[in-house]
């Protein structure tokens, strides 16, 4: 069976702009969550997010592209970049067709909706279809990246809220598993304006906190909601023949994933995740023992966390696997989160370290090996990425080094 490997990251985070930047800033505990300043929040109950700092398209993108975007396009055009030139790989390199992009999207049509609520608005027009902000948005994410690069392959976007990262991905590897050779993959979200802050806020787990230290506090006794942020990481999925072929530097290998849904809410039936775990394990063809470090969901809301503990001490036993939650330090990314902690996971296998859960004390009743205050050295080879999207969705991947 062909084997997809990733061979280039682009990451955009709260917490640092480009790859080394935030696993710099991942791996000395740095946050980049602070008080909104893209609009004025003061009004609101929640008023914390994970920020992209020092973000200046101009410096990035052609002027050309700037007009016609919004600022999570341009996020994530810029990430695709980084990834591609990460993996070595320039427009034209690649036979027509051989190269696709799928990515995920979850609420980053708000921030262009509200852009286009205030146009129209201010020119007399009370009318517009938020379907067709959506739309657009969705399919510009991943049809701009395709245009500016060339990309003629299999080309998509996947909606699961926070699970989406990994869906993508895992998309992206089914598309290679086909014959594409290379396909750019992840996401990169966010939704900090008005319209999609009062959406956020209509799920009741945003953090209302205005301490930033103690805002996000997964698997705490303090828990009380997440931080939503923006941005996350593309990667560079590839054919694993074809990458060694041209020589290229190999992060990991997509080596497992599965994905399930959580039944309607009173059914009595088991939540999935559980089940997602062990299934990616399986496609790994590993058994859990095999896993050396788990980067969490963490969804920072009590019941929530409880249920992923419950699910991975069921899997793993208690404190059977060093647990990390590196969004502590960005916020939860939407369908950014999933690819951002693929991404850690890859560089945390590279550099033998994993990076801590800031701010949080364990609470010992989730019975978690949880990694805090300091990132822990570890002979690392696999990791396992869980990812939850609000109304059910439940997916992990498995990633391990090149071998």
């Amino acid at each position: 069976m062909t084997v997809s490997v990733v061979t280039g990251l682009g990451v955009t985070a709260p917490n640092g702009l480009g790859t080394a930047a935030y696993w710099r800033a991942t791996l000395e505990g740095t946050s980049g969550i602070g008080p909104v300043s893209r609009f004025d929040a003061t009004g609101y109950p929640a008023r914390l997010a994970g920020e992209v700092p020092d973000f200046v398209p101009s410096d990035h993108l052609p002027s050309r592209l700037i007009p016609g975007t919004d600022h999570m396009t341009r996020l994530a055009l810029t990430a695709a970049d980084w990834a591609l030139a990460d993996a070595g790989i320039k427009s034209g390199d690649l036979p027509d067709f051989a190269a696709g992009v799928i990515t995920a999207a979850s609420s980053g049509g708000f921030e262009f909706g509200q852009r286009e609520l205030e146009n129209l608005w201010s020119k007399g027009n009370k009318y517009v279809s938020a379907y067709q902000s959506y739309a657009w948005f969705y399919a510009v994410n991943s049809g701009q990246i395709s245009i500016r690069n060339g990309m003629r392959g299999p080309s998509g976007v996947v909606v699961s809220d926070q699970a989406g990262g990994l869906d993508a991905i895992a998309q992206a590897r089914r598309q290679i598993r086909k014959g594409t050779t290379l396909v750019v993959s992840g996401g990169v979200d966010g939704s900090l304006c008005p319209w999609g802050w009062v959406a956020q806020m209509a799920s009741d787990r945003m953090s209302t906190s205005d301490d930033p230290a103690r805002a996000y506090l997964p698997f705490d006794r303090d828990a009380r909601g997440h931080v939503p942020g923006e941005g996350g990481s593309l990667v560079v999925l590839e054919n694993a023949e074809h990458a060694r072929e041209r020589g290229a530097h190999i992060y990991g290998e997509i080596a497992g994933y599965a994905a399930t849904t959580d039944p309607r809410p009173g059914s009595g039936r088991p939540a999935g995740l559980n089940r997602a775990i062990r299934l990616a394990i399986a496609d790994a063809g590993l058994e859990p023992e095999d896993i050396d470090v788990l980067f969490a969901d963490a969804a920072g809301v009590r019941e929530l966390d409880e249920a992923e503990a419950e699910a991975i001490n069921d899997v793993f036993g208690e404190g059977g696997v060093p647990v990390s939650a590196p969004k502590t330090m960005t916020g939860r990314l939407y369908s950014g989160a999933a690819s951002l902690d693929v991404t850690a996971a890859l560089l945390s296998i590279r550099d033998g370290l994993i990076p801590p859960t800031v701010n949080v004390t364990a609470d010992p009743a989730h019975r978690l090996d949880l990694v805090t205050g300091a990132a822990r050295p570890a002979r690392l080879r696999t990791a396992l990425v869980v990812a939850r999207g609000y109304g059910g969705f439940n997916s992990a991947m498995v990633v391990r080094d090149p071998g």
